[in-house]
């Protein structure tokens, strides 16, 4: 017993966090883990499918890895049935998690992050905004009145994981600033494009099935005002709510974003009465009520409870959330939709140049200036250590349009277009990359070499 009451005084008096056991295959997974919350490590996986799917689309397999996608899948109940290609699925299914974690984004900083202070997110937000009004204004002045002129939204997203994959490469000389303002920005940016997408292709509109959606979200709040707690009860209607909103003509992914902004941000359990919990733990392990089954599966219970509840909704959904939309959903939906059979004739392509103007002459152009204009009337100040130069290098980074673009340019386009917008895409991106880098890399000051 005195070596127990003595090992207990050791714990007591440590620092150091305390930790369960480890087996050998936590060693393997927790660096694992560790990598799949790292942005910049979504967007190597995100390239190396992005171009696995360019090289099935150009190789002797083309015509079977382009039909692979339009493969029916459904299931019918009775008179009932829904049945869509392989490619839908995942750009009108499985996408709706990768909206629902930007809306728990957008909730986070809005709530806690660089967007709660409208003075301090007022650069982003103006960089957004010239972000997205330049590119679509110069798309539409090369393509008003022709067949492509409906893409207009397709060069205004920012696909954060590259960009952030981009800043990776620069180490140590990219500024935490830069890091965050382009952060914001992609977020800001992200509200912008699910407005385009809500509002600039939505073509038919079923009042009957969005009253049934509304109804859903109607539920959501007041299963939360009540106390319920079950995310499968959650999930259940969540989906009911996706196949409304599909059926009403709204796109379904808007259905994500929404619910992910009526998570709640705030943890149901307090840090002192999770300490209370914990308290009442050590005095029940000491006791002799411990040997009590009943009681000890019922106090455990409570305690686990305590601990997961005192991690908010937003931040258990989006911690879980983020490796399987980051390392499965993005990829695959890069899969279905990047692989496009390349022709030099296609580059020349109206609308393929229109985005490539857009995302490589529109982005950085709206950024900086409608960010000099914020900072010039005083609505906002640049970031310490990012200058002129440093923010029109972020913003031909912020040119990165991949992942929302692709889809866009599916909402938006004919069969007959769409390629030429994909290349457009493509090219314009990885031009944007390049050049951002280049600039950066002249720009930042050099490391100083330690001694």
């Amino acid at each position: 017993m005195k070596r127990q009451e003595h090992e207990l005084g050791d714990d007591r008096a440590s620092t150091h966090p305390v930790r369960l056991q480890d087996e050998l295959i936590d060693r393997v997974v927790e660096p694992v883990t560790r990598v799949l919350h790292v942005e910049s490590s979504s967007g190597v996986v995100l390239l190396m499918f992005t171009a696995a799917a360019l090289v099935l689309a150009n190789s002797a397999i083309s015509d079977e890895f382009i039909a692979l996608w339009r493969t029916p899948i459904g299931f019918s109940v009775g008179a009932f049935e829904i049945r869509y290609s392989l490619r839908h699925w995942i750009n009108d299914g499985l996408m709706v998690l990768f909206f629902f974690v930007i809306g728990l984004e957008v909730k986070r900083e809005l709530v806690l992050g660089e967007l709660q202070d409208l003075r301090l997110a007022a650069l982003p937000i103006a960089g957004a905004l010239g972000g997205m009004v330049m590119p679509a204004a110069l798309y539409l002045m090369l393509q008003w009145g022709e067949a492509g002129q409906g893409g207009w939204g397709i060069p205004m997203a920012t696909d954060i994981a590259f960009v952030m994959g981009c800043l990776a490469v620069m180490g140590s000389r990219a500024p935490r600033s830069l890091r965050i303002f382009l952060l914001s920005l992609a977020i800001a940016d992200d509200v912008g494009a699910i407005l385009v997408i809500a509002i600039g292709y939505t073509s038919e509109l079923y009042l009957l099935a969005l009253l049934w959606g509304l109804l859903g979200i109607g539920l959501v709040m007041l299963l939360q005002r009540i106390g319920v707690r079950s995310i499968p009860l959650y999930v259940l209607v969540g989906v009911g709510i996706w196949f409304a909103f599909h059926e009403s003509g709204v796109h379904a992914t808007i259905a994500g974003v929404i619910l992910g902004l009526l998570t709640p941000v705030r943890s149901w359990i307090s840090k002192g009465r999770l300490a209370r919990f914990v308290h009442t733990l050590g005095e029940f392990l000491q006791g002799e009520s411990w040997q009590d089954a009943r009681e000890r599966q019922a106090l455990l219970r409570d305690v686990e409870r305590a601990t997961r509840e005192t991690l908010s909704p937003l931040e258990r959904l989006e911690t879980t959330l983020h490796p399987w939309v980051s390392f499965v959903i993005m990829p695959l939906f890069a899969f279905a939709n990047a692989g496009v059979p390349i022709q030099l004739g296609a580059f020349h392509d109206a609308v393929a140049v229109a985005v490539m103007v857009g995302l490589g002459i529109g982005k950085p152009l709206g950024i900086v200036l409608f960010c000099w204009l914020a900072v010039r009337s005083g609505l906002a100040k640049l970031s310490e250590g990012v200058s002129w130069g440093v923010l029109a290098a972020g913003g031909v980074l912020a040119g990165i349009g991949f992942t929302m673009s692709l889809f866009i340019a599916g909402l938006s386009l004919s069969e007959t277009l769409l390629d030429a917008a994909k290349i457009g895409v493509l090219s314009g991106s990885a031009s944007c990359a390049v050049l951002g880098m280049v600039l950066l890399f002249q720009l930042l000051p050099k490391p100083i070499p330690k001694a």
